[in-house]
């Protein structure tokens, strides 16, 4: 007896059919494959759940992600904004320097305004004292002219004057170096060539400086040119006259 009850619940137990076939003896097999299906949908269930709280976790990750995104961004428009700032800084101070070096650039513009009126006044009042220096002292030489500046197109001589078969050829320059020489000797070499009318046979230089340099008065001594100032002969050559 305890070895076919033994048996009848290992069938109960292990074989469904056998199962179904108690139940519906018993009456109650339509209750049994109603609980079956409710068990079956509660696993499904379940798995939804699972599935649902995977699908919330990764919302939950993407929400941290974009929090972590916007952090940054903010951090990098508060970065934008004091770069801004300085650059906004830099502006302002490069304005105010560019302000500063116009005012410098008007002051510096300012002298050399005055200087140029004062160094012009002064080439026109050495040349003045030149004209007149040289004309008195070609007429202690028994030589008298009129001096004057010539300005052509493309030559300006400071002193020029001109008397019968005499030219003086002269520049007047507050201080001067040797160049002035070749400078003066160049002009009359564009004359020869190009306005020879306004030569004569008899050819006077001249330089007329207040501070000569040494080397000017060497080479003025070389190239038998006339060199002065109002209280000074630096060198007079024993012949005056330069003939063409």
């Amino acid at each position: 007896m305890n070895s076919l009850k033994k048996e009848f619940l290992e069938l109960l137990d292990k074989d469904l059919e056998f199962r179904y076939a108690i139940a519906g003896y018993l009456g109650i097999s339509e209750i049994l494959k109603r609980l079956d299906n409710i068990a079956e949908e509660q696993v499904k269930l379940r798995e939804e759940q699972i599935e649902l709280r995977k699908e919330q976790i990764k919302i939950r990750e993407e929400q941290n992600k974009l929090r972590e995104e916007q952090l940054k961004l903010r951090e990098e428009q508060i970065k934008l904004g004091k770069e801004q700032i300085r650059i906004a800084e830099e502006q302002v101070k490069l304005r105010e320097d560019f302000n500063k070096m116009l005012l410098m650039f008007e002051k510096m513009e300012n002298r050399l305004i005055r200087v140029e009126r004062t160094l012009e006044k002064l080439t026109i009042d050495i040349e003045d004292e030149a004209k007149s220096v040289i004309k008195f002292k070609l007429k202690e030489l028994g030589i008298s002219l009129k001096l004057t500046s010539l300005v052509l197109p493309d030559l300006e001589i400071n002193v020029y004057g001109t008397s019968d078969d005499i030219c003086v050829i002269g520049e007047a320059t507050v201080r001067a170096g040797a160049k002035l020489i070749d400078e003066l000797l160049e002009k009359f070499e564009k004359l020869r060539n190009d306005y020879p009318n306004f030569l004569r046979k008899k050819i006077i230089f001249v330089i007329y400086a207040s501070l000569p340099m040494a080397e000017l008065i060497e080479k003025a001594k070389e190239k038998n040119i006339w060199l002065l100032k109002a209280t000074e002969e630096f060198f007079r050559p024993e012949k005056i006259f330069y003939e063409i």
